[in-house]
């Protein structure tokens, strides 16, 4: 008991020490990164190479930043949120309750492309119906906590409007998918296999091993996607700088009504986090690209990813797969097209 309370004690310690330095280099970063662009380097602020360069300089420590609070936070939330626990939640609730239930534990629960086989066959196990597990399946990468922080940053409306459309598509796909009754396009071996976890174990974990768990998570997550930061931010950089407002507006402004479905086909196939496609969101939305048509594609970049469908083959057929794309991509079409009308 000593030693868990000696070890406790270190870590609020460490947290209370690194929070003030993540807030004072929050506090001191655009000061930081306007000398760094145009003062120790040779750029002018109304050049077009001066603005690529302070948008990746700015952007980058700031989502870093960002990334690794948000991580740790919700590192906290999941510790309580085991794929056994939601298994658990989730089992033997009606239609429509499970769905919304589903949708809404796909958020907080602990979740990644490659974890997407184990918590099927899992769910499947249990006797989850599969509706409702498609809108586990669909909501979990697609709402992403990180991107709701970074929406935020842009305006509140920008992260209640991708809650409240993910959350839609995610309960509704799933409810379409339960009453098509596609239980006969699973692959057969999943139902005679038994579920293993790998995630957080169950039993009841003290204070210092949450925060150990969420140390874990930051240094997990963020080493695995600040490649596709720094990607995300240079594209971000380079629209921002070089490509013109008219051309953005042209392709995917408010009157382009073939943009949604055009940046859906493209979408699909891409592959990106929420953290690599944020600052292109960035970017379109302050070159006037229109709401709906940029969420339609940051969703259907996160959404429908392809490492995602092609690990789901091992557990589902391609009809079943099919029939998921065109689901998920509908509702993502006519989210985008609604959005485009309210703002």
């Amino acid at each position: 008991m000593i030693e868990e309370k000696k070890i406790l004690n270190q870590q609020i310690i460490y947290i209370f020490l690194s929070l003030i330095v993540w807030f004072l280099l929050n506090h001191y970063l655009v000061n930081i990164t306007y000398w760094i662009s145009f003062t120790l380097l040779p750029f002018k602020i109304e050049s077009q190479i001066g603005a690529s360069v302070y948008f990746f300089l700015y952007n980058t420590p700031k989502v870093l930043l960002l990334l690794a609070l948000v991580v740790f936070v919700v590192g906290i939330i999941r510790s309580f949120f085991t794929p056994e626990r939601t298994r658990r939640l989730l089992r033997g609730k009606k239609e429509w309750i499970g769905n919304v239930m589903a949708s809404f534990l796909g958020i907080v629960t602990p979740f990644c492309t490659c974890s997407a086989v184990p918590l099927f066959i899992g769910f499947v196990e249990t006797g989850i119906p599969l509706g409702i597990t498609f809108s586990f399946l669909i909501s979990a990468p697609m709402i992403n906590e990180l991107a709701l922080v970074m929406l935020y940053l842009f305006g509140w409306k920008y992260a209640v409007v991708y809650l409240v459309a993910g959350l839609s598509i995610s309960i509704f796909s799933g409810i379409v998918i339960g009453k098509l009754h596609l239980e006969k396009y699973v692959e057969e071996w999943v139902y005679e296999i038994q579920f293993k976890s790998n995630g957080v174990q169950e039993g009841r974990l003290i204070l210092s091993d949450r925060i150990t768990y969420s140390f874990g998570e930051v240094k997990r997550i963020v080493s695995k996607v600040w490649p596709y930061i720094l990607v995300g931010i240079a594209i971000g950089a380079a629209i921002h700088g070089y490509v013109p407002s008219r051309l953005i507006e042209g392709i995917m402004g408010q009157k382009t009504w073939w943009a949604v479905p055009m940046v859906v086909l493209v979408g699909v196939p891409m592959y990106s986090n929420s953290a690599g496609i944020l600052p292109i969101v960035q970017a379109l939305i302050g070159k006037g690209a229109a709401m709906g048509t940029v969420l339609a594609f940051m969703m259907a970049v996160i959404g429908l990813s392809l490492p995602e469908i092609l690990i789901l083959r091992r557990v589902l057929k391609w009809k079943l797969i099919a029939i998921f794309i065109g689901v998920v991509a509908t509702g993502i079409i006519i989210v985008g097209y609604l959005f485009n009308l309210i703002f």
